[in-house]
């Protein structure tokens, strides 16, 4: 995840150079704040450049990001949702919001407790989403699915009633092995992800 952070690091440095280069306000300062890892002035100075120049998907992008590493999901969901209405072939915006979306679903406020399966579908569409855009070979974002498939099995294996749903969470189980078997492809010598894979493979055992 470090590596990815800083890969992410490096493409708002490359990606705003020109737009910097002709302007030296608001989204300047934010992004001084992003590489020094103070993100709370990042948003404070990039919420002021996204009110001066709404829809600037430079700005969109650093804001969204900067949000998502102070916590605040919500804010960060709205923001990648208006950057993919921007520029929707950006699929580190999926990526974020995926995990901003997993966030909210894994650590609810009390006030959106009820709407927890929905963030979970959401977030398993917006990692879809990314890998559709960037490619299968992209281990990061398909161990990202496999982490909300098995979240939102263990989440929905709470609540089984009957045999349909003992089924759809099964299914679940195994969208997160497929993917995380997908890991192995690309990254054949990941521990953790074997871990995992053992974990999810008991966790359905247990259902039965």
């Amino acid at each position: 995840m470090n590596y990815f952070k800083q890969t992410v690091l490096l493409l708002f440095v490359f990606s705003a150079t020109t737009t910097f280069a002709q302007n030296s306000g608001y989204d300047k300062l934010g992004m001084q704040a992003m590489m020094k890892g103070d993100y709370k002035g990042a948003v404070n100075q990039l919420e002021k450049a996204d009110t001066k120049n709404p829809n600037n998907a430079n700005v969109l992008k650093m804001l969204g990001y900067s949000y998502f590493q102070c916590g605040d999901f919500e804010n960060s969901i709205d923001t990648y949702s208006r950057l993919i209405t921007v520029k929707p072939s950006d699929y580190s915006a999926y990526y974020y919001r995926g995990k901003a979306r997993q966030n909210v679903a894994n650590d609810p406020k009390e006030s959106l407790n009820n709407m927890r399966e929905s963030f979970y579908q959401a977030a398993i569409k917006d990692f879809t989403k990314a890998i559709e855009i960037n490619g299968e070979e992209d281990a990061q974002l398909l161990q990202n699915r496999a982490l909300a498939y098995k979240d939102y099995a263990i989440y929905k294996s709470y609540k089984i009633k009957t045999k349909a749903e003992k089924a759809g969470c099964v299914a679940l189980f195994n969208n997160s092995v497929a993917d995380f078997q997908k890991v192995l492809l690309v990254q054949p010598q990941r521990k953790d992800i074997l871990s995992l894979i053992d974990y999810v493979k008991a966790q359905v055992t247990s259902l039965k």
